[in-house]
Parts: structure tokens; C-alpha cells; sequence
């Protein structure tokens, strides 16, 4: 029996069954999307816990054991839990087939599917909290095989959601292949399809490679048959090899689709037509090849021979050219734009660039071999990869979701609770990072217990700033909530967008379209150079 074609996706089979049996991409992707909250504050406060013990020099709140194994839980669960399905499983599983104008996924089945194997690994991994795991995140070896807690629950419930990320990976490329809307060629694909697309290569080839190397770790705990054992005879930096051969292409997987994102807000709300659309197309498949590539300049360190740390060095900062094309046609993009600097989506879009590009700055100093020499394992690292993550990626998530926001739930939310929320995570965000630069060019290692006193004033000001950035993110969250649920109603399109996800009604209909629609000829076409003397790309034409 057919649902009625006028109520949308929220309407028809509401009930708790009705949900959990659903194919509906739409309703697969809200899931998702609570569920990784749900461990994002798991995560984040575990991360506010150790931020309290480091307030002072010794013992805080918590004994050295227990500040390992809120480490651990902090960086695991962010990671595995929350950072990599984030952007992809829900806003990706949301608007994407939307966006090409498909009536759902190619394989609606494996999606739901890929939903519960996620639940399923997260299940298993938290069965380690029964004994805790205190490796950190990367389960290094060999301490990893000799560590008594449950080091091997933690690492099959991750070999168990890599599945989910492969399923989600294979079901998007398959999808943006064969279900495309008439008139929608590759060279008008929106950006943030395009950084899907890479980001779905990406999960396809790189995750089964640290499955495989997770299999290895729990063969090496059950059966101590010397692989990563340099006490029989194996090689714990083979382990490194194998981790970071996925866990730097998994950077990309979480901040490509964060790069879709702002491709996607900037022109809309700067009414001006995205600058460079092709280099920006192009550039993400870019980073996507090269990440497979870079995973060296995480092992500067750990006996390479010199002629590899060239290379890896190289290409390190090779992959900064696609990056940085990406930042130059994003300011382009907003130059003598009608900037709606009030919408709060356009206030994350605009730190992401900030942020982003701090991370992309600092991280040149992490490819310098003779830099790196001095800041590998201290607080200077932890500052870049929280830029990059949280300054990247989680920004980019929540500009998404606010953009988004009226399309998904067909309500409003307050513009003002939620610049009060984006100034609390702005700031909080920097507060409590920028000392950690300080501090790790100051000598602080990472992942230790305790300092030396003068380390004590920029660890009071960094857990200061956590607690800011705590607060923003309950009230960001929480006033959504509230909206989704009591805000008014939101109209169609309310940010007069062109691209085809906004030719719906909102909430969008169970089918997505009553019609196959056919594509437009541009969907970034916010005043084009002909009929603007003043648009940017004549302005740099005019100074060249």
C-alpha cells in the first residue's frame, strides 16, 4: 500500500517500528545523527573530565590510570563513533539523494543495514568499559598486547563499524553513478556531492586495510604469534605502517565532506556564484588520491631512512595545493558578495575557513623534517589535529546542520539563541587550544599525567576554555532540539537556494519528488559575470 503523497517523510509510519524498519534515506540519516550525539557528549566529557585533572600540577580529580582511560575513551569514541560516520551518514545520507534528485539511495536495504552495524561495533566497544582500555586511540603496539584491559572489545567493535563505513561508501558511489536527475552531467554535480564522492573512494579502499590490521592486533593478544611482538621476532612499527596507511586517508574522510559543506553555503548566502567551481570539483578528488600517500610523515621519528622522510615530506606538502586552491575560491567566492553575516550558517562557514586554515598552517610545521623533530608528541600536535577535527570537521557539521535544519525538520530555529551558542564554541574553542600551541612549542609532551609547574597558567586557561566550549555545544544542541520540536514553521526554501534539495517541500515527501525533476542549467548561478560588472572573477581579470 502506497503513503499518500501529500504528507511528508515525518508523517508516515511514526511509530518506533516504523523507524527502526525504515529504508527511508532520510529518516536513516536522522538516526545516525542522534546517535553519534549521543557519543559526542559521551566523548566530550570525558575530554572535560582530563582537562580538570590537568588544571594543576599532580593529582587533581582523577589517579594516572583513569586519566589514560578518559584519554582513551575521549579519542576512541570521537573518532570511531562520532568524526568518521559524522558528515557522511547523516547530512550525506540525508541530502544527497536529494541533491541529484533521486528518490532515495541505489540500495536502501544496505543502508539501513549499515546503520546497524554501527550500532553493533559501538555496542562491542563498549563493552570494554567493563575494563577499560588506556592505550589511546591508536592501540599502539606492543603496550596494546600486554595492556590487561579489554584492548581486543574496543578494537573488533572498530573492525565492526569500518563495515558500516564501507557500506555507506560503496551505496553513495553507486548512487551518484546511476541515479542522477536528467541534465545532471559530472560538471554540474553540487560540491558537496563531489566531496561525497571522493570521501566514499576513500572509505571503499582505506578502511578494509586497518580492519585488517586490527585482526592482526587481536590474533597477536589471543595467540601471541609475533607479529607486532619484537619479542618473537616481530616488528611494532609495522603496526605504525599499517594504522596510519588508513588513519591519515581517514583525515580526509572526515574533512571532505566538511569542504562540500562550505561549498554548498558560501554561495547562497553571499549570493554570488561559486569561484572556480571546476578547481574546486577537482581539487577534492585530488586530496582523496593523494592522502593514500602521506601516511609517513606521521613516523619522521621512528628510524625511516632520510630518503623516505624527503618523500613523505614532499608530498606532505603537496597535498596542501588542493587545499589551499580550495580556501583562495572560497574568499573569492565572498568578495564584494552580499554576505548575510547574521545567518548563523554563514558564521560557521566563516571560522571553518578561519580555523581550517590555522590547521593547514600549522600543520606545515609537522611536514618541515627539522620542525617536526621538536614538536612530534607534544601539545603542539594535539592543538593542529583539534583544529583541523573540531575547527574542520565539527564546525562544518553544525553549519551544515543549521543550514539544513529547516529542510529536515520544517521548523525554525532562533537565530539569536544560536549566535549565543556559535560565540560560546568560537571561543571556547580558541581559548582552550591556542595555549596548547604554546605549550607544546614550549616543550609540553602529550598524553601525560602531569607537568612542571610553569606549565600550569596555559593549562588553566586551555580547561577554561573547554568549559566554554562545553557550555556552546549544550546549548547549540539543546536550543535545536527545542526547535525541532516548538519552532515555528519554516517555508520551502528560506534561503532562495537553486539546487534541487530546496525544490522540495520541507519536510520532504516520503519519495523526495512527486515528479523526476530535471536538473537546472546551473545551481551556483547568483548573478553571473556577464550581467555583474562587478563580480570577483572580471575584478582579478581587470588587475592581471
Amino acid at each position: 500500500m502506497s503513503a499518500d503523497s501529500s504528507l511528508n517523510y515525518l508523517q508516515v509510519n511514526k511509530g518506533f517500528w516504523g523507524w527502526a524498519t525504515t529504508t527511508d534515506h532520510k529518516k536513516i540519516g536522522i538516526m545516525y545523527l542522534y546517535a553519534i550525539m549521543i557519543f559526542f557528549f559521551v566523548a566530550g566529557a570525558s575530554a572535560i573530565l582530563f582537562r580538570i585533572e590537568l588544571i594543576a600540577p599532580g593529582k587533581t580529580i582523577v589517579g594516572p590510570d583513569t586519566y589514560n582511560v578518559l584519554m582513551t575513551m575521549h579519542g576512541a569514541i570521537m573518532v570511531f563513533l562520532f568524526i568518521v560516520p559524522g558528515i557522511p551518514a547523516t547530512l550525506g545520507n540525508f541530502v544527497l539523494p536529494l541533491m541529484i534528485g533521486a528518490k532515495d539511495v541505489a540500495f536502501p536495504r544496505i543502508n539501513l543495514a549499515s546503520y546497524y552495524v554501527y550500532l553493533v561495533g559501538a555496542a562491542i566497544a563498549i563493552v570494554s568499559l567493563l575494563s577499560p582500555a588506556d592505550t589511546g586511540w591508536t592501540f599502539y603496539a606492543p603496550y596494546s598486547m600486554k595492556s590487561n584491559s579489554l584492548v581486543i572489545w574496543l578494537t573488533l567493535g572498530a573492525f565492526v563499524m569500518g563495515f558500516a563505513s564501507i557500506m555507506t561508501g560503496f551505496n553513495f558511489i553507486v548512487t551518484i553513478h546511476r541515479m542522477r536527475a536528467p541534465g545532471l552531467g559530472w560538471d554540474k554535480l553540487p560540491l558537496f556531492v563531489w566531496a561525497l564522492y571522493a570521501t566514499a573512494i576513500i572509505q571503499v579502499l582505506a578502511t578494509p586495510v586497518v580492519g585488517m590490521t586490527l585482526v592482526m592486533l587481536m590474533f597477536e593478544r589471543l595467540m601471541d604469534i609475533g607479529i607486532f611482538n619484537p619479542a618473537k621476532g616481530g616488528d611494532p612499527i609495522l603496526f605504525e605502517q599499517f594504522f596510519w596507511f588508513y588513519s591519515h586517508p581517514v583525515v580526509y574522510i572526515m574533512i571532505l565532506p566538511a569542504f562540500g559543506i562550505i561549498g554548498e553555503i558560501l554561495p547562497v548566502l553571499s549570493r554570488r556564484p561559486i569561484f572556480g567551481y571546476k578547481a574546486i570539483a577537482y581539487s577534492t578528488l585530488s586530496i582523496a588520491l593523494v592522502s593514500f600517500v602521506v601516511w609517513g610523515h606521521h613516523l619522521f621519528v621512528s628510524g625511516m631512512s632520510d630518503w623516505a622522510r624527503w618523500v613523505f615530506s614532499f608530498i606532505t606538502f603537496f597535498v596542501a595545493v588542493p587545499t589551499a586552491i580550495k580556501i583562495f575560491n572560497w574568499i573569492s567566492t565572498l568578495w564584494k558578495g552580499s554576505v548575510d553575516y547574521k545567518s548563523p550558517p554563514m558564521q560557521y562557514t566563516l571560522a571553518f575557513i578561519f580555523l581550517f586554515s590555522i590547521a593547514g598552517l600549522t600543520g606545515v610545521h609537522l611536514a618541515v623534517l627539522s620542525t617536526d623533530l621538536f614538536l612530534h608528541d607534544t601539545y603542539f600536535v594535539v592543538a593542529h589535529f583539534h583544529y583541523t577535527m573540531q575547527g574542520g570537521t565539527v564546525i562544518a557539521l553544525l553549519a551544515g546542520l543549521l543550514y539544513w535544519f529547516p529542510k529536515i525538520t520544517g521548523r525554525n530555529y532562533s537565530n539569536t539563541w544560536a549566535t549565543v551558542g556559535f560565540l560560546f564554541i568560537f571561543i571556547g574553542f580558541n581559548t582552550t587550544f591556542i595555549p596548547q600551541f604554546i605549550l607544546g612549542l614550549e616543550g609540553m609532551p602529550r598524553r601525560y599525567y602531569d607537568y612542571l609547574p610553569h606549565f600550569h597558567n596555559l593549562h588553566v586557561v586551555s580547561t577554561i576554555g573547554s568549559w566554554m566550549n562545553g557550555f556552546g555545544y549544550l546549548l547549540t544542541f539543546g536550543h535545536l532540539i527545542w526547535a525541532a520540536m516548538r519552532g515555528s514553521k519554516a517555508t520551502d526554501n528560506p534561503h532562495n537556494a537553486l539546487s534541487l534539495e530546496w525544490q522540495t517541500p520541507s519536510p520532504p515527501p516520503l519519495t523526495n519528488f512527486a515528479h523526476v525533476p530535471q536538473f537546472p542549467d546551473s545551481i551556483y548561478d547568483y548573478g553571473t559575470m556577464d550581467d555583474d560588472p562587478m563580480h570577483p572573477k572580471k575584478e582579478i581579470k581587470k588587475a592581471v
